[in-house]
């Protein structure tokens, strides 16, 4: 049996790596193939059918999804956007529920309000990954992309508060508005206060004990289910403790971890989330054929045209709440200040963008894969396999149709991108000079005079703040950074020329190996400094 599971976890994560090289052939976004490999393979002759454990879904996969989503948000961006990101990441998220939670109950047979809010709660938050992979390449203005990673952090942790809510009040069955409220309130507080806990702690360990690498990156896998299981051992909220407890560590990690560990914590964090989302996307397909033969007293085609309706009332409410609702807000909280209308309507192309990314994703599938199989009193969970099969049709149509007509959609728009990049090094790399030139004027007058290395290290620095006040800004970053790349492309030669002598090395057996993957592990940290340097 353990064989049987290994091999299929290995075939997975095979497969969610072959598919994610495709889609950087095809430059397509790699959830968009993996729903759709998952989907094939299910429905293959002798496809893979799995089961999981809904107790264990969440506690797998939601912390360190979230943690991640968490420790690479910037907390300033989220601050600057608050407003923009509080109405979609609650206001939109509770709208969407309530409106998916009243057409589904009208429309489908049986289907309670309970029900509804659980579906509306499942399919409400936007992806992260989906949106970021989307967006990818694209030319977008950096304030659009804040808002949706912004979003797609908060969303998650309010969406799963009205999920919890909904999946309770149907397996206990006993809800009250009233009592409700003050619950979420006291669950969503404590969950924050219980994460904000547990990472300081953490934040102390790291501070003052000493740390390698390996033992950080350790520590921060620990941290999101240790925080996730203290909250939810108490019975509040293990999403929230997560999301906030990241958010605090983030903000310490320049105190906390060496660049070394920042560099390591980087890679691993981002090959396990690559991996965690692909196996959830596949697994979703994987379980398809069950579902839809549990569908009971609906047909495929019902359960098709249910999937295709909640997919329109998602998609239709978050252009409502996006255009007529916040343009709305925007202009009350104004006080019809004309200039200020005047440039809010200026942006619906970055509005429009905004309501058209709203792709579903990862926490839809962990969260409907965490709806139980059967109610307290041992009876089937009521409609299980509908809301499963709804969810992927939701997510089916917003990612594959949204994400695949995003690009076109934002080419069409011929959206203007007032930042540019140049500009803005160009900028940090002069303010930085000016306060090195302050330092070193300050702090060494003396080894500047009499010591040509500091001499030299001063010129160099002096002579950028001097073109710049000599020469237009646009000019001279042109200038800069052409000589820039001609001298990377000239340092990446060098690299893959000193890679191939320590490949001659290697088979020649001249030297230890440890000393020549050590030498190669310092040309790639090289390399990929000059991978990121602009271009």
């Amino acid at each position: 049996m353990i064989h049987n599971n290994l091999l299929l976890i290995l075939a997975l994560l095979m497969i969610t790596t072959i598919l994610s090289m495709v889609s950087q052939k095809l430059k397509v976004s790699y959830p968009i193939l993996l729903v759709i490999g998952g989907l094939v393979m299910g429905f293959m002759p002798r496809g893979i059918h799995v089961s999981l454990d809904p107790d264990l879904v969440f506690l797998i996969f939601l912390p360190p999804l979230l943690f991640e989503a968490a420790w690479n948000s910037s907390w300033t961006e989220l601050v600057k956007y608050k407003r923009s990101i509080l109405r979609l990441a609650l206001g939109l998220v509770l709208f969407t529920s309530l409106a998916v939670a009243m057409v589904s109950h009208a429309v489908i047979p049986n289907f309670s309000l309970a029900l509804g809010f659980l579906l509306g709660g499942i399919i409400s938050p936007p992806d992260a990954v989906a949106a970021t992979s989307v967006l990818g390449g694209l030319k977008v203005p950096r304030r659009v992309q804040s808002i949706l990673e912004g979003e797609s952090l908060i969303n998650d942790a309010s969406s799963l508060v009205v999920f919890n809510f909904a999946r309770t009040a149907i397996l206990t069955s006993q809800f009250s508005l009233g009592n409700a409220t003050l619950s979420f309130f006291r669950i969503a507080g404590m969950g924050i206060v219980v994460g904000l806990a547990v990472a300081y702690i953490i934040y102390l360990i790291l501070r003052f004990l000493p740390t390698t690498p390996s033992i950080d990156t350790t520590i921060s896998f620990i941290f999101p289910y240790l925080a996730y299981l203290t909250a939810e051992r108490f019975e509040f909220s293990g999403v929230l403790a997560v999301v906030f407890g990241g958010l605090f560590l983030n903000s310490k990690s320049r105190e906390i971890l060496t660049y070394n560990s920042r560099l390591q914590m980087s890679s691993v964090w981002d090959t396990m989330v690559f991996l965690l989302n692909g196996v959830v996307f596949m697994l979703i397909g994987l379980q398809l054929p069950d579902i839809v033969d549990g569908l009971g007293q609906y047909s495929l085609k019902q359960a098709i045209l249910y999937g295709l309706l909640v997919s329109a009332v998602a998609i239709i409410v978050r252009f409502l709440w996006v255009f007529p609702i916040t343009t709305t807000m925007e202009v009350l909280r104004s006080r019809f200040d004309r200039k200020y209308i005047a440039t809010y309507k200026q942006q619906w192309k970055s509005l429009f963008i905004i309501a058209w990314s709203g792709m579903r994703g990862v926490v839809s599938l962990a969260s409907a894969l965490a709806v139980p199989y059967y109610l307290s009193n041992q009876q089937e969970f009521p409609h299980r396999n509908l809301i499963l099969f709804i969810t992927f049709i939701v997510i089916l149509v917003t990612l594959v149709i949204q994400g695949l007509l995003l690009p076109i959609v934002i080419k069409k728009l011929n959206i203007e991108v007032k930042e540019n990049r140049s500009d803005v090094m160009r900028s940090i790399d002069v303010q930085i000079a000016q306060q090195v030139v302050s330092y070193l004027d300050e702090n060494y007058p003396k080894e500047i005079e009499n010591i040509a290395n500091f001499k030299r290290v001063r010129d160099a620095y002096f002579q950028i703040v001097e073109e710049n006040e000599e020469q237009p800004v646009v000019s001279e970053a042109s200038r800069r950074f052409t000589n820039m790349t001609q001298f990377n492309k000239m340092m990446l030669e060098l690299i893959e020329l000193k890679r191939n002598c320590l490949s001659k090395f290697r088979r020649e057996d001249s030297f230890p190996e440890t000393t020549i993957r050590n030498l190669e592990y310092q040309l790639d940290l090289d390399e990929a400094k000059l991978r990121k340097s602009p271009k």
